[in-house]
Protein backbone atom coordinates (compact mmCIF):
# COMPACT_ATOMS: atom_id res chain seq x y z
CA UNK A 1 0.00 0.00 0.00
CA UNK A 2 2.23 2.25 0.99
CA UNK A 3 4.54 1.58 -1.93
CA UNK A 4 1.36 2.00 -4.57
CA UNK A 5 0.97 5.87 -2.57
CA UNK A 6 4.31 6.56 -2.99
CA UNK A 7 4.86 5.54 -6.62
CA UNK A 8 1.43 8.10 -7.11
CA UNK A 9 2.70 10.98 -5.64
CA UNK A 10 6.22 10.71 -8.01
CA UNK A 11 3.81 10.03 -11.00
CA UNK A 12 1.96 12.82 -10.11
CA UNK A 13 5.13 15.21 -9.32
CA UNK A 14 6.80 14.44 -12.46
CA UNK A 15 3.39 15.23 -14.62
CA UNK A 16 3.94 18.68 -12.97
CA UNK A 17 7.46 19.51 -13.88
CA UNK A 18 7.17 18.11 -17.18
CA UNK A 19 4.46 21.10 -17.44
CA UNK A 20 6.50 23.57 -15.92
CA UNK A 21 9.31 22.70 -18.56
CA UNK A 22 6.95 22.64 -21.20
CA UNK A 23 5.55 26.48 -20.25
CA UNK A 24 8.60 27.78 -19.44
CA UNK A 25 10.11 26.60 -22.73
CA UNK A 26 7.32 28.48 -24.40
CA UNK A 27 7.97 31.30 -22.92
CA UNK A 28 11.14 31.50 -23.86
CA UNK A 29 9.91 30.77 -27.43
CA UNK A 30 7.68 33.24 -27.56
CA UNK A 31 10.60 36.26 -25.91
CA UNK A 32 12.66 34.35 -28.77
CA UNK A 33 10.42 35.31 -31.41
CA UNK A 34 9.61 38.56 -30.05
CA UNK A 35 13.08 39.73 -30.36
CA UNK A 36 13.88 38.57 -33.78
CA UNK A 37 10.39 40.36 -34.99
CA UNK A 38 11.87 43.75 -33.39
CA UNK A 39 14.85 43.42 -35.24
CA UNK A 40 13.59 42.49 -38.87
CA UNK A 41 10.99 45.92 -38.25
CA UNK A 42 12.78 49.84 -39.09
CA UNK A 43 12.30 51.81 -35.51
CA UNK A 44 10.09 55.21 -36.14
CA UNK A 45 11.53 58.93 -35.39
CA UNK A 46 9.80 60.28 -32.87
CA UNK A 47 11.31 63.63 -33.62
CA UNK A 48 11.57 64.96 -37.22
CA UNK A 49 14.69 66.31 -38.62
CA UNK A 50 15.01 70.43 -38.66
CA UNK A 51 16.64 72.01 -41.43
CA UNK A 52 18.90 74.83 -40.20
CA UNK A 53 18.79 78.35 -42.38
CA UNK A 54 18.11 78.41 -45.88
CA UNK A 55 17.21 81.54 -45.85
CA UNK A 56 17.59 84.49 -49.00
CA UNK A 57 20.13 87.14 -47.97
CA UNK A 58 19.81 90.34 -48.37
CA UNK A 59 22.87 91.27 -50.39
CA UNK A 60 23.02 94.17 -52.79
CA UNK A 61 20.48 97.00 -51.71
CA UNK A 62 19.11 98.98 -55.05
CA UNK A 63 18.32 102.18 -54.10
CA UNK A 64 15.52 104.58 -55.71
CA UNK A 65 16.39 106.47 -58.39
CA UNK A 66 18.12 109.99 -57.85
CA UNK A 67 18.42 112.15 -60.97
CA UNK A 68 18.22 109.50 -63.78
CA UNK A 69 20.85 107.54 -61.29
CA UNK A 70 20.26 103.81 -59.99
CA UNK A 71 22.80 103.54 -57.16
CA UNK A 72 23.42 99.70 -55.20
CA UNK A 73 24.45 99.61 -52.05
CA UNK A 74 26.15 96.91 -50.96
CA UNK A 75 26.71 96.26 -46.90
CA UNK A 76 29.95 94.39 -47.69
CA UNK A 77 31.18 97.47 -48.45
CA UNK A 78 30.85 99.16 -45.63
CA UNK A 79 32.14 96.65 -43.80
CA UNK A 80 35.06 96.56 -45.47
CA UNK A 81 35.50 100.98 -44.92
CA UNK A 82 35.41 100.14 -41.29
CA UNK A 83 37.72 96.74 -40.77
CA UNK A 84 40.09 99.08 -43.04
CA UNK A 85 40.10 102.29 -40.79
CA UNK A 86 40.17 100.43 -37.66
CA UNK A 87 43.85 98.36 -39.16
CA UNK A 88 45.09 101.62 -40.15
CA UNK A 89 44.20 103.35 -37.02
CA UNK A 90 44.65 101.28 -33.80
CA UNK A 91 48.33 101.23 -33.92
CA UNK A 92 48.72 104.70 -33.75
CA UNK A 93 46.46 104.60 -30.84
CA UNK A 94 48.56 103.92 -27.74
CA UNK A 95 47.49 102.77 -23.84
CA UNK A 96 48.79 105.24 -21.00
CA UNK A 97 49.44 104.06 -17.43
CA UNK A 98 50.24 107.43 -15.19
CA UNK A 99 51.92 106.46 -11.28
CA UNK A 100 50.77 109.96 -9.47
CA UNK A 101 52.14 110.29 -5.64
CA UNK A 102 48.46 110.94 -4.38
CA UNK A 103 46.00 108.61 -3.68
CA UNK A 104 42.92 107.87 -2.48
CA UNK A 105 42.18 104.57 -3.67
CA UNK A 106 42.76 102.48 -0.55
CA UNK A 107 39.85 101.43 1.41
CA UNK A 108 39.12 103.28 4.56
CA UNK A 109 39.73 100.70 6.84
CA UNK A 110 43.59 100.47 5.73
CA UNK A 111 44.04 103.84 6.52
CA UNK A 112 42.40 103.00 10.41
CA UNK A 113 45.59 101.36 11.58
CA UNK A 114 47.28 105.00 11.58
CA UNK A 115 47.30 107.78 13.49
CA UNK A 116 45.67 111.07 11.59
CA UNK A 117 48.75 112.29 10.73
CA UNK A 118 50.27 108.98 9.33
CA UNK A 119 46.07 108.57 7.75
CA UNK A 120 47.08 112.08 5.95
CA UNK A 121 50.51 110.79 4.76
CA UNK A 122 49.98 107.66 3.62
CA UNK A 123 46.65 109.31 1.46
CA UNK A 124 48.99 111.91 0.04
CA UNK A 125 52.12 109.81 -0.82
CA UNK A 126 51.39 106.58 -1.64
CA UNK A 127 51.49 106.17 -5.16
CA UNK A 128 48.13 105.56 -7.82
CA UNK A 129 47.94 104.55 -10.79
CA UNK A 130 45.21 105.34 -13.77
CA UNK A 131 44.26 105.04 -17.31
CA UNK A 132 44.32 106.56 -20.27
CA UNK A 133 44.56 106.71 -23.74
CA UNK A 134 46.48 108.92 -26.03
CA UNK A 135 47.60 109.23 -29.98
CA UNK A 136 50.84 109.27 -31.77
CA UNK A 137 50.85 111.99 -34.11
CA UNK A 138 54.84 112.03 -35.21
CA UNK A 139 57.21 109.33 -36.51
CA UNK A 140 59.47 110.60 -33.93
CA UNK A 141 57.09 109.98 -31.00
CA UNK A 142 54.98 112.80 -29.68
CA UNK A 143 51.49 111.61 -28.46
CA UNK A 144 48.65 113.91 -27.32
CA UNK A 145 46.12 112.69 -24.95
CA UNK A 146 43.85 114.95 -22.03
CA UNK A 147 45.30 116.44 -19.54
CA UNK A 148 43.34 115.25 -16.90
CA UNK A 149 44.92 111.69 -17.71
CA UNK A 150 48.76 112.94 -17.36
CA UNK A 151 47.87 115.24 -14.63
CA UNK A 152 50.31 114.85 -11.35
CA UNK A 153 52.27 112.33 -12.84
CA UNK A 154 55.38 110.94 -10.97
CA UNK A 155 55.36 108.20 -14.15
CA UNK A 156 54.17 107.88 -17.76
CA UNK A 157 54.38 104.21 -19.09
CA UNK A 158 52.94 104.25 -22.67
CA UNK A 159 51.97 100.44 -24.35
CA UNK A 160 52.14 100.55 -27.87
CA UNK A 161 49.47 98.12 -29.91
CA UNK A 162 52.33 95.90 -30.58
CA UNK A 163 52.59 95.45 -27.04
CA UNK A 164 56.08 97.30 -27.00
CA UNK A 165 56.86 99.50 -23.34
CA UNK A 166 58.41 102.83 -23.52
CA UNK A 167 58.60 105.68 -20.77
CA UNK A 168 57.24 109.00 -21.70
CA UNK A 169 58.15 112.22 -20.31
CA UNK A 170 55.52 115.07 -20.30
CA UNK A 171 55.99 118.18 -22.68
CA UNK A 172 53.78 120.52 -22.05
CA UNK A 173 49.50 120.72 -21.03
CA UNK A 174 47.01 123.67 -21.31
CA UNK A 175 44.25 123.88 -18.73
CA UNK A 176 41.91 125.91 -21.14
CA UNK A 177 41.23 122.96 -23.66
CA UNK A 178 42.26 119.92 -21.08
CA UNK A 179 45.29 118.63 -23.88
CA UNK A 180 48.46 117.48 -23.65
CA UNK A 181 51.18 116.52 -25.18
CA UNK A 182 53.83 113.71 -24.00
CA UNK A 183 56.71 112.14 -25.51
CA UNK A 184 58.10 108.87 -26.05
CA UNK A 185 61.83 107.93 -27.66
CA UNK A 186 61.95 105.35 -30.75
CA UNK A 187 64.83 102.67 -30.96
CA UNK A 188 67.63 104.08 -32.89
CA UNK A 189 66.08 103.64 -36.60
CA UNK A 190 62.89 102.89 -35.88
CA UNK A 191 59.82 105.48 -36.16
CA UNK A 192 56.45 104.90 -34.71
CA UNK A 193 53.10 104.34 -36.71
CA UNK A 194 51.35 108.17 -37.16
CA UNK A 195 47.38 109.10 -37.80
CA UNK A 196 46.59 111.07 -40.32
CA UNK A 197 44.90 114.26 -39.45
CA UNK A 198 41.42 115.27 -40.69
CA UNK A 199 39.75 118.80 -41.31
CA UNK A 200 36.97 118.86 -38.10
CA UNK A 201 35.77 122.02 -39.96
CA UNK A 202 34.07 119.97 -42.57
CA UNK A 203 32.31 117.69 -40.02
CA UNK A 204 28.69 117.26 -40.47
CA UNK A 205 25.92 116.10 -38.15
CA UNK A 206 25.18 112.02 -38.83
CA UNK A 207 28.52 111.52 -40.49
CA UNK A 208 30.02 107.98 -39.22
CA UNK A 209 32.94 107.66 -36.45
CA UNK A 210 35.16 105.81 -35.03
CA UNK A 211 35.82 106.01 -31.75
CA UNK A 212 39.39 103.91 -30.74
CA UNK A 213 40.82 103.82 -27.39
CA UNK A 214 41.48 101.28 -23.93
CA UNK A 215 38.41 101.67 -22.68
CA UNK A 216 38.34 99.34 -18.99
CA UNK A 217 42.01 98.56 -19.65
CA UNK A 218 40.42 96.57 -22.77
CA UNK A 219 43.08 97.90 -24.93
CA UNK A 220 42.72 98.22 -28.15
CA UNK A 221 38.93 98.61 -28.80
CA UNK A 222 36.93 100.12 -31.75
CA UNK A 223 33.46 101.80 -31.17
CA UNK A 224 31.29 102.95 -34.26
CA UNK A 225 28.91 106.09 -34.24
CA UNK A 226 28.08 108.70 -35.85
CA UNK A 227 28.20 113.11 -35.33
CA UNK A 228 25.63 113.74 -32.96
CA UNK A 229 25.92 117.51 -32.55
CA UNK A 230 28.96 119.84 -32.84
CA UNK A 231 29.74 122.85 -30.60
CA UNK A 232 28.77 121.58 -27.89
CA UNK A 233 29.76 123.10 -24.42
CA UNK A 234 28.95 121.01 -21.16
CA UNK A 235 31.19 123.27 -18.71
CA UNK A 236 33.42 119.83 -17.75
CA UNK A 237 37.03 121.92 -17.77
CA UNK A 238 37.72 123.79 -14.43
CA UNK A 239 39.61 126.39 -16.02
CA UNK A 240 37.98 130.13 -16.21
CA UNK A 241 39.02 130.44 -19.60
CA UNK A 242 37.69 127.03 -20.56
CA UNK A 243 37.67 126.56 -24.23
CA UNK A 244 35.01 123.83 -25.52
CA UNK A 245 33.41 123.40 -28.84
CA UNK A 246 33.03 119.51 -28.42
CA UNK A 247 31.82 117.09 -31.10
CA UNK A 248 29.30 115.08 -29.92
CA UNK A 249 29.04 111.17 -30.58
CA UNK A 250 27.16 108.11 -29.89
CA UNK A 251 29.94 106.32 -30.64
CA UNK A 252 31.19 104.17 -27.30
CA UNK A 253 33.36 106.30 -24.97
CA UNK A 254 34.24 104.74 -21.06
CA UNK A 255 36.73 105.36 -18.85
CA UNK A 256 40.04 104.90 -20.23
CA UNK A 257 38.95 106.11 -23.82
CA UNK A 258 39.92 109.23 -22.82
CA UNK A 259 42.77 110.97 -24.91
CA UNK A 260 42.05 108.42 -27.51
CA UNK A 261 41.30 108.82 -30.93
CA UNK A 262 37.91 109.70 -32.61
CA UNK A 263 38.39 108.86 -36.60
CA UNK A 264 36.29 109.33 -39.84
CA UNK A 265 35.66 107.26 -42.78
CA UNK A 266 38.87 108.08 -44.19
CA UNK A 267 41.15 107.35 -41.09
CA UNK A 268 41.52 110.52 -40.33
CA UNK A 269 41.81 111.90 -36.76
CA UNK A 270 38.52 114.62 -36.23
CA UNK A 271 39.14 114.89 -32.38
CA UNK A 272 40.69 113.84 -29.10
CA UNK A 273 37.87 111.85 -26.74
CA UNK A 274 37.46 113.88 -23.90
CA UNK A 275 34.30 112.55 -21.40
CA UNK A 276 31.15 111.11 -21.35
CA UNK A 277 27.79 112.31 -20.02
CA UNK A 278 26.60 109.91 -17.26
CA UNK A 279 24.99 109.49 -14.06
CA UNK A 280 26.21 105.52 -13.50
CA UNK A 281 30.30 106.22 -14.53
CA UNK A 282 30.11 104.50 -17.53
CA UNK A 283 28.71 105.24 -21.57
CA UNK A 284 24.99 105.95 -21.57
CA UNK A 285 25.17 107.19 -25.32
CA UNK A 286 27.33 110.99 -24.68
CA UNK A 287 30.40 110.85 -25.81
CA UNK A 288 32.35 114.31 -26.47
CA UNK A 289 35.61 115.02 -28.60
CA UNK A 290 38.19 118.38 -28.69
CA UNK A 291 38.04 119.03 -32.98
CA UNK A 292 41.40 118.48 -34.14
CA UNK A 293 41.96 121.93 -35.59
CA UNK A 294 41.87 123.20 -32.22
CA UNK A 295 44.03 120.09 -31.07
CA UNK A 296 46.72 120.56 -34.13
CA UNK A 297 46.98 124.81 -33.01
CA UNK A 298 47.19 123.59 -29.23
CA UNK A 299 50.09 120.74 -30.01
CA UNK A 300 52.09 122.78 -31.88
CA UNK A 301 52.44 125.16 -29.18
CA UNK A 302 52.90 123.34 -26.61
CA UNK A 303 55.72 120.96 -28.76
CA UNK A 304 57.81 123.77 -29.20
CA UNK A 305 57.08 126.41 -26.29
CA UNK A 306 55.65 124.07 -23.97
CA UNK A 307 53.01 125.92 -23.42
CA UNK A 308 51.06 127.83 -25.61
CA UNK A 309 50.63 131.25 -27.26
CA UNK A 310 46.98 132.07 -26.99
CA UNK A 311 45.44 135.55 -28.30
CA UNK A 312 42.76 137.07 -26.59
CA UNK A 313 40.07 139.89 -27.51
CA UNK A 314 40.14 141.05 -24.23
CA UNK A 315 36.04 141.35 -23.73
CA UNK A 316 33.24 139.54 -21.73
CA UNK A 317 30.72 138.14 -23.84
CA UNK A 318 27.25 135.77 -23.26
CA UNK A 319 24.62 134.42 -25.34
CA UNK A 320 21.99 135.95 -27.22
CA UNK A 321 18.07 135.10 -26.72
CA UNK A 322 15.10 135.87 -28.28
CA UNK A 323 13.93 138.97 -26.37
CA UNK A 324 17.64 139.93 -26.77
CA UNK A 325 17.92 139.82 -30.65
CA UNK A 326 14.54 141.66 -30.85
CA UNK A 327 15.67 144.56 -28.27
CA UNK A 328 18.73 144.66 -30.69
CA UNK A 329 17.33 144.91 -33.55
CA UNK A 330 18.74 141.98 -34.72
CA UNK A 331 16.96 139.95 -38.08
CA UNK A 332 17.29 137.13 -36.02
CA UNK A 333 18.57 135.13 -33.33
CA UNK A 334 22.35 134.94 -34.02
CA UNK A 335 25.97 136.42 -32.91
CA UNK A 336 27.41 136.80 -29.70
CA UNK A 337 27.07 139.64 -27.41
CA UNK A 338 30.06 141.52 -26.13
CA UNK A 339 28.99 142.74 -22.33
CA UNK A 340 32.26 143.99 -21.73
CA UNK A 341 35.45 145.58 -23.01
CA UNK A 342 38.81 145.89 -21.42
CA UNK A 343 40.25 149.32 -21.61
CA UNK A 344 43.57 149.33 -23.49
CA UNK A 345 42.67 145.42 -24.95
CA UNK A 346 42.95 144.19 -28.51
CA UNK A 347 39.02 144.90 -29.08
CA UNK A 348 38.71 148.20 -27.65
CA UNK A 349 41.96 148.83 -29.72
CA UNK A 350 39.80 148.27 -32.47
CA UNK A 351 36.29 149.75 -31.82
CA UNK A 352 34.96 146.66 -30.33
CA UNK A 353 31.95 148.60 -28.16
CA UNK A 354 30.54 147.12 -25.03
CA UNK A 355 26.46 146.13 -26.21
CA UNK A 356 28.04 145.12 -29.74
CA UNK A 357 27.61 141.71 -31.61
CA UNK A 358 29.89 139.66 -32.96
CA UNK A 359 28.40 137.84 -35.83
CA UNK A 360 31.45 136.55 -37.73
CA UNK A 361 35.26 136.33 -37.03
CA UNK A 362 37.38 135.87 -40.07
CA UNK A 363 34.24 134.79 -42.18
CA UNK A 364 33.26 131.97 -39.54
CA UNK A 365 29.62 132.63 -38.10
CA UNK A 366 29.69 132.12 -34.77
CA UNK A 367 26.12 131.83 -32.39
CA UNK A 368 27.41 130.86 -29.50
CA UNK A 369 30.06 132.20 -26.85
CA UNK A 370 31.67 128.89 -26.91
CA UNK A 371 32.36 129.10 -30.77
CA UNK A 372 33.75 132.87 -30.30
CA UNK A 373 35.88 130.96 -28.06
CA UNK A 374 37.26 128.56 -30.15
CA UNK A 375 37.76 130.48 -32.88
CA UNK A 376 39.92 133.15 -31.23
CA UNK A 377 41.89 130.45 -29.41
CA UNK A 378 43.16 129.09 -32.75
CA UNK A 379 45.50 132.25 -33.19
CA UNK A 380 48.38 133.47 -31.58
CA UNK A 381 48.92 137.29 -30.17
CA UNK A 382 49.72 139.68 -33.02
CA UNK A 383 47.34 137.67 -35.19
CA UNK A 384 45.03 139.68 -36.96
CA UNK A 385 41.14 138.67 -37.45
CA UNK A 386 38.47 140.31 -39.51
CA UNK A 387 35.12 140.84 -36.87
CA UNK A 388 31.73 141.21 -38.58
CA UNK A 389 29.62 143.34 -36.00
CA UNK A 390 26.15 144.41 -35.30
CA UNK A 391 26.10 147.81 -33.86
CA UNK A 392 22.48 149.77 -33.93
CA UNK A 393 21.04 148.07 -36.53
CA UNK A 394 23.97 148.18 -38.76
CA UNK A 395 26.68 145.80 -39.75
CA UNK A 396 30.62 147.17 -39.35
CA UNK A 397 33.45 145.40 -40.15
CA UNK A 398 36.35 145.57 -38.02
CA UNK A 399 40.10 144.33 -38.17
CA UNK A 400 41.68 143.28 -34.45
CA UNK A 401 45.10 142.61 -33.35
CA UNK A 402 44.92 140.24 -30.92
CA UNK A 403 46.69 140.39 -27.60
CA UNK A 404 48.71 137.55 -25.39
CA UNK A 405 47.87 137.25 -21.58
CA UNK A 406 51.19 138.73 -20.36
CA UNK A 407 49.98 142.77 -22.27
CA UNK A 408 49.86 145.17 -19.63
CA UNK A 409 46.02 146.08 -20.06
CA UNK A 410 45.13 142.46 -19.03
CA UNK A 411 47.28 141.92 -16.42
CA UNK A 412 45.08 143.28 -13.84
CA UNK A 413 41.58 141.69 -15.74
CA UNK A 414 43.43 138.54 -15.68
CA UNK A 415 43.70 138.60 -11.73
CA UNK A 416 40.37 140.10 -11.12
CA UNK A 417 38.62 137.06 -13.29
CA UNK A 418 40.85 134.25 -11.27
CA UNK A 419 41.19 136.09 -7.97
CA UNK A 420 44.69 135.14 -8.51
CA UNK A 421 47.90 135.92 -10.48
CA UNK A 422 47.17 133.99 -14.51
CA UNK A 423 47.96 130.69 -14.17
CA UNK A 424 50.92 129.27 -15.43
CA UNK A 425 52.04 125.70 -15.81
CA UNK A 426 53.75 124.77 -12.68
CA UNK A 427 57.18 123.89 -12.55
CA UNK A 428 57.09 123.16 -16.02
CA UNK A 429 56.03 126.13 -18.69
CA UNK A 430 58.04 129.39 -19.38
CA UNK A 431 56.76 132.41 -18.61
CA UNK A 432 54.77 134.07 -21.25
CA UNK A 433 55.80 134.77 -24.84
CA UNK A 434 56.90 138.27 -24.68
CA UNK A 435 59.54 137.41 -21.60
CA UNK A 436 60.86 134.67 -23.30
CA UNK A 437 63.97 136.02 -25.67
CA UNK A 438 64.14 133.61 -28.43
CA UNK A 439 67.24 132.87 -30.02
CA UNK A 440 66.05 131.59 -33.69
CA UNK A 441 69.41 130.63 -35.15
CA UNK A 442 69.86 128.21 -31.85
CA UNK A 443 66.45 127.72 -31.78
CA UNK A 444 66.67 128.74 -27.82
CA UNK A 445 64.35 130.57 -25.77
CA UNK A 446 65.55 131.95 -22.80
CA UNK A 447 63.95 133.70 -19.85
CA UNK A 448 65.24 134.32 -16.05
CA UNK A 449 64.01 131.95 -12.85
CA UNK A 450 60.86 132.63 -11.01
CA UNK A 451 61.64 132.15 -7.67
CA UNK A 452 59.31 128.87 -7.23
CA UNK A 453 62.23 127.77 -9.99
CA UNK A 454 65.29 128.62 -7.78
CA UNK A 455 63.66 126.39 -5.26
CA UNK A 456 62.91 123.54 -7.71
CA UNK A 457 66.16 123.17 -9.08
CA UNK A 458 67.77 124.20 -6.04
CA UNK A 459 70.23 127.10 -7.82
CA UNK A 460 70.56 130.83 -6.54
CA UNK A 461 70.93 131.85 -10.29
CA UNK A 462 71.18 130.67 -13.54
CA UNK A 463 68.62 131.15 -16.85
CA UNK A 464 65.95 129.54 -17.61
CA UNK A 465 65.98 127.37 -20.84
CA UNK A 466 62.20 127.87 -21.76
CA UNK A 467 61.91 126.17 -25.19
CA UNK A 468 64.08 123.66 -27.48
CA UNK A 469 63.16 123.77 -31.17
CA UNK A 470 62.77 121.27 -33.25
CA UNK A 471 65.19 120.60 -36.04
CA UNK A 472 67.65 123.03 -34.57
CA UNK A 473 71.39 122.37 -33.71
CA UNK A 474 70.37 122.40 -30.19
CA UNK A 475 68.23 120.10 -30.44
CA UNK A 476 70.58 117.61 -32.79
CA UNK A 477 72.94 118.25 -29.53
CA UNK A 478 70.61 116.93 -26.80
CA UNK A 479 70.03 120.22 -24.93
CA UNK A 480 66.99 119.73 -23.41
CA UNK A 481 64.12 122.29 -22.41
CA UNK A 482 62.95 122.83 -18.53
CA UNK A 483 66.67 122.81 -17.28
CA UNK A 484 68.86 126.28 -15.83
CA UNK A 485 71.60 126.65 -17.93
CA UNK A 486 74.25 127.99 -14.97
CA UNK A 487 77.82 128.32 -17.48
CA UNK A 488 78.04 129.10 -21.25
CA UNK A 489 82.06 127.99 -21.97
CA UNK A 490 82.97 128.06 -18.09
CA UNK A 491 81.40 131.49 -17.43
CA UNK A 492 78.27 131.83 -14.89
CA UNK A 493 75.40 133.31 -16.28
CA UNK A 494 72.69 134.64 -13.99
CA UNK A 495 70.47 136.57 -17.05
CA UNK A 496 69.48 136.01 -20.21
CA UNK A 497 70.94 139.43 -21.36
CA UNK A 498 74.41 137.41 -20.37
CA UNK A 499 73.54 134.66 -22.38
CA UNK A 500 72.72 136.83 -25.42
CA UNK A 501 76.16 138.76 -25.02
CA UNK A 502 78.02 135.25 -24.48
CA UNK A 503 76.73 133.75 -27.64
CA UNK A 504 77.49 137.08 -29.56
CA UNK A 505 81.26 136.95 -28.21
CA UNK A 506 81.63 133.24 -29.26
CA UNK A 507 80.07 133.45 -32.76
CA UNK A 508 83.64 132.41 -34.07
CA UNK A 509 83.79 129.46 -32.19
CA UNK A 510 82.74 126.08 -33.60
CA UNK A 511 81.32 124.78 -30.72
CA UNK A 512 79.85 125.79 -27.19
CA UNK A 513 79.51 124.26 -23.86
CA UNK A 514 76.34 124.40 -21.94
CA UNK A 515 76.82 123.36 -18.34
CA UNK A 516 72.85 122.77 -17.19
CA UNK A 517 71.06 121.38 -14.33
CA UNK A 518 68.26 119.49 -14.36
CA UNK A 519 65.12 118.91 -12.18
CA UNK A 520 66.28 115.65 -10.32
CA UNK A 521 69.71 117.53 -9.58
CA UNK A 522 71.57 116.45 -12.11
CA UNK A 523 74.71 118.71 -13.83
CA UNK A 524 75.04 117.73 -17.72
CA UNK A 525 77.41 119.38 -20.14
CA UNK A 526 76.24 119.69 -23.96
CA UNK A 527 78.47 120.77 -26.73
CA UNK A 528 76.48 122.71 -29.31
CA UNK A 529 77.77 123.51 -32.36
CA UNK A 530 77.76 127.25 -33.80
CA UNK A 531 74.41 128.08 -36.40
CA UNK A 532 75.64 128.71 -39.50
CA UNK A 533 73.87 132.64 -39.25
CA UNK A 534 74.71 133.36 -35.71
CA UNK A 535 71.93 135.70 -34.73
CA UNK A 536 71.03 136.28 -31.26
CA UNK A 537 68.25 138.42 -32.06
Amino acid sequence: MVAKRRSRVLLILGGIGLLMIGLLSGILLMEWRIQQAQLTVTPTRIVERVQLGGGETVGAITLPEVDGQRLVLDPRVLNQVFREVAERVTPAVVYIEVSTERTSALPGDFFHRFSPDQERFFREFMPRQSVGSGVLISPDGYIVTNYHVVEDAREILVTLADKRQFAARLVGFDHSTDLAVIKIDPPPGETFPVIALGNSDELKVGEWVLAVGNPFRLTSTVTAGIVSALGRQVNIIDDFFRVEDFIQTDAAINPGNSGGALVNLRGELVGINTAIATESGAYEGYGFAVPVNLVARVVEDLIAYGEVQRGYLGVSIQEIDAQQARKLGLPDVRGVLITEVRKGGAADQAGVRAGDVVLSVGGRDVDAPNELQSVVARHRPGDRLDLEIWRQGQRLHLQVELMGRDAPAYQAWFSELTEEAPPRMPELSPQPPGSVFNLESWGLGLRALTAAERAAFDVDSGVYLAYVARGSVAEAAGLPRDVVILQIEGVEVAAPEDALMLLEELAEAETVLFRVKKRDGTVAFYEVPIPELSSTQ
